[in-house]
């Protein structure tokens, strides 16, 4: 595979280095407006060509994939102009800022036949993908509630930098320069974690967002800071199970923590992913009567890199695809509407 990154700020790294390890893929160009940042990219990881324009990337073509990692606002009509010259995708999250941009950029994909993968990055998560292996299994029995958290404490802890006095990180904060909010950014993340953790899909769901003063005014220089900070929701599953969903970025304590509880009429299964490292344990079988917990070796996943790579080596396709983030994407969308009108929605 012949691979193209287009888009050269900090994940693209995480891109070509992954991307790098896998054999048969080959990083042949890189593509970014800003001419200095992808030389110094390209230098970086050994890549020979460079562009400044996707339209001149197209009008070379000597690649067969694409690792879209623009900023959010950029994916749709990059994702459309690529999809137009035949290319095989893997983009970043979120997949398009709306349900029907996402399922214009879906349905075009698949009508064309071509490879489509969204980096739902915590798929990559070992103990995520044995816990679903275990509800499919039956051994928690039939799926009665569900718990997750995505936590960061960026707001407060300046690990990543320091937002007060680095404007770089303002456009997080900012409706207007693109932001969804920790719901827009994280959010389809634990929402993601939540249910295919659970095997199971949402199919109600009612949203609370908040976001809180920052600064007088809640504006920052050209920033407008009024993108959501934190969220909870209640969902109904395809089960009938319930699920209690949360995230914030004001988590102290909390640099990138994520934690499903999965319980069952048999038992109970509870995985927590932190950049230390990840965690499985169950309470099942004769031990649930005991509430006794026990640690479970998840073993080693596939990444979504390798699991592209091998989707265009065979053309078929990978999960998650684009149609399972345009679902996510409507989940997204109808929060929004539901802490607009206070009311519970169904997102079919």
């Amino acid at each position: 595979m012949r691979l193209l990154i287009l888009g050269t700020g900090g994940m693209a790294n995480n891109h070509a280095n992954n991307f790098k390890m896998i054999g048969g893929v080959e990083i042949v160009a890189a593509v970014d407006v800003d001419p200095i940042r992808v030389e110094a990219f390209a230098l970086q990881h050994g890549i020979a060509q460079t562009f400044t324009s996707l339209e001149d990337a197209i009008a070379w073509g000597e690649f067969d994939a694409v690792a879209n990692v623009t900023p959010d606002r950029a994916h749709h009509p990059t994702t459309m102009r690529l999809i137009e010259a035949k290319k095989h995708q893997f983009c970043e999250k979120p997949l398009a800022e709306t349900h029907a941009l996402a399922m214009e950029m879906t349905e075009a994909a698949e009508a064309a036949g071509l490879i489509n993968m969204v980096n739902l990055t915590y798929r990559n998560v070992a103990p995520l993908q044995k816990a679903r292996a275990m509800v499919r299994a039956g051994e928690i029995g039939f799926v009665k509630h569900v718990e997750a958290s995505y936590l960061q404490s960026w707001l407060i802890s300046k690990k990543w930098g320091d937002w007060r006095t680095e404007s770089q990180w303002l456009w997080r904060l900012s409706t207007a320069h693109g932001s969804n909010g920790v719901l827009g950014d994280i959010g389809i993340h634990i929402l993601d974690f939540a249910s295919y953790g659970a095997g199971l899909e949402i199919d109600h769901i009612y949203a609370r967002l908040k976001t809180f003063d920052k600064a007088e005014g809640g504006k920052m220089g050209d920033y407008v800071l009024d993108a959501n900070d934190s969220f909870i929701m209640s969902v109904d599953f395809s089960n009938g199970a319930l699920g209690v969903i949360h995230a914030t970025r004001w988590a102290a304590g909390h640099y990138n923590d994520l934690r499903l509880r999965i319980y069952g009429d048999k038992g109970g299964i509870e995985v927590v992913h932190t950049p230390n490292g990840s965690l499985l344990r169950a309470c099942v079988g004769d031990r649930a009567e005991n509430a006794e917990w026990v640690e479970i070796d998840a073993g080693e996943v596939p990444t979504n890199y390798m699991r592209f790579a091998e989707a265009v080596k065979t053309g078929v396709n990978g999960e998650p695809d684009f149609r399972h983030a345009a679902n996510l994407q409507r989940a997204l969308d109808l929060s929004f509407l539901t802490e607009r009108d206070r009311s519970e929605l169904a997102l079919k």
